[in-house]
């Protein structure tokens, strides 16, 4: 006799097995598309949403429903986020040959993965389906979206533009679904029932992607930690930091989360910082300002991306007027400093160290806690200080002399590939580390012919040397 739950599930399966089958069919239409079509497709789905006054419709209704992050914030990612990542892979060869090695008379063919089942987080639910979805289309896959339920109606209301944009430009509207009513029950079935899965989310929603039995793409966690040298150029550190730390109101997980001062800057660098708006807490302001931040040893979700004047009068305490990020003053890394972890809010762990190398040791024990990986920076014209934070953390990404959180994922002014999809490697528990895009979400073939002369092995001593055969004879 089958039980309530049992009726529940064999729906939930049922209903997302419907959804599959209509993606599957609206991708196998297109499997055969040329790089033009692709690249048409994608152009119309972002013009479809980036738009002027369609991006300020979407950018305020996801405000209101979200509550997370600000106008201004939404706005810069639906309609230059969305564009930026569009214009990153228009050229792209997508179709057909992709590669051809000469050398090794090989050439590579890229063909589709089928249907993708992607997550899309509360923080960034404005450009993450807009951009994960040209991503798919690119490769010739279509695209299941999965949205936390706070951000689902915003989720639904770009998906649908996205769709009547396919339509519209001759192609299967299907290429883009989006799950309407979300649950976690719902999102576990994408995930067992599509080709791949792309996650964007909460840590726990992309282990569960890792253990649904579908190749999976996830991203780990963000606790960017930016080093600030005697070389650097203050005021522009100073300023970057602050863009980086208040942008969308930390919504971001790449946001500054905590900032390393080498002595000789100390100082000044802190008064610069109280200039942009910093405020440093006292020691009864940051217990204060913890137990608003952390329940029950995880982020409070009341908390996360609102302004500092919000979560001051949250916290009990007041701020000047003009405040608009916290600085918490701190010494340690790891479970008993939980400002050295993650804080999704618009607060920031100071650091203070002697020199390069104890920032560089800074960097590692905080991000052994939380966040290796993802992320860090430098300010510094020093290429040796540079080159050493890169060559001695276990980091995906090393943003020089840039605001962080509008940097790592990709912008106008460097060379990262655009995306909100960021893998952290083996050190965050993530199968890649590039910055996810279409070449994530394509199968290659590999077509080799003979080579015109085969090759020759070389001798034992042109192989080995003549210490090795000599130690090992």
């Amino acid at each position: 006799m089958s039980t309530v739950e049992d009726i529940t599930e064999i729906s939930v399966a049922d209903e997302v097995a419907a959804l599959v089958a209509r993606s599957r069919v609206a991708q196998t239409q297109i499997e055969n598309a040329t790089q033009e079509q692709v690249d048409l497709w994608i152009r119309g789905m972002v013009y479809a949403v980036a738009r002027e006054d369609i991006a300020e419709q979407i950018a305020q209704h996801t405000v209101d429903e979200t509550q997370l992050g600000n106008y201004d914030g939404k706005y810069l990612k639906i309609f230059r986020k969305t564009r930026a990542a569009l214009m990153d892979i228009i050229n792209d060869k997508s179709v057909g040959v992709i590669e051809e090695l000469p050398d090794r008379n090989i050439i590579k063919i890229a063909k589709p993965v089928g249907v993708i089942g992607a997550l899309s987080p509360s923080t960034n639910p404005e450009a993450t389906p807009v951009i994960k979805a040209i991503n798919a289309v690119k490769g010739r896959n279509s695209i299941i979206v999965c949205p936390h339920p706070r951000a689902k109606i915003t989720n639904k209301l770009i998906c649908e533009k996205m769709r009547d944009a396919l339509e519209k430009l001759g192609a299967p509207a299907d290429l883009v679904i989006a799950i309407d009513t979300p649950s976690v029950e719902k999102t576990n079935e994408v995930m067992q029932q599509v080709d791949r899965v792309l996650a964007t989310g909460g840590g726990a929603m992309v282990k569960a992607a890792y253990s649904s039995g579908t190749p999976a793409l996830g991203v780990g966690v963000g606790n960017a930690v930016i080093t600030v040298d005697e070389t650097a150029d203050l005021d522009d550190a100073a300023d970057k930091i602050r863009t980086s730390k208040t942008l969308d109101l930390a919504a971001s997980c790449s946001s500054d989360n905590a900032v390393i001062l080498l002595d000789a800057i100390y100082d000044e660098m802190l008064e610069k910082l109280r200039h942009q708006g910093g405020y440093i807490v006292n020691e009864d302001e940051k217990a204060k300002l913890q137990a608003v931040i952390w329940e029950d040893g995880h982020i409070n979700a009341k908390a996360v991306a609102q302004d500092a004047d919000k979560i001051a009068g949250m916290a009990g305490f007041g701020i000047p007027e003009g405040k608009v990020f916290f600085i918490v003053p701190e010494t340690g890394a790891g479970p008993d400093y939980p400002f050295s972890g993650e804080k999704m809010t618009v607060t920031m762990a100071l650091y203070r160290a002697k020199n390069i190398d104890e920032a560089i040791a800074l960097t590692n024990a905080i991000q052994s806690y939380q966040g290796q990986g993802h992320s860090c920076g430098i300010y510094s014209t020093s290429d040796e200080n540079i080159t050493k934070l890169a060559m001695q953390t276990k980091t995906s990404r090393v943003m020089v002399n840039q605001p962080q959180a509008a940097s790592n994922s990709g912008n106008l002014w460097n060379g990262m590939r655009q995306t909100f999809s960021l893998g952290c490697g083996s050190w965050g528990g993530n199968a890649t580390n590039n910055n996810i895009t279409w070449e994530d979400l394509i199968n290659v073939t590999w077509v080799s012919r003979p080579l015109a002369q085969a090759k020759v092995l070389p001798s034992d001593e042109e192989l080995f040397g003549k210490d090795i055969i000599a130690a090992l004879s």
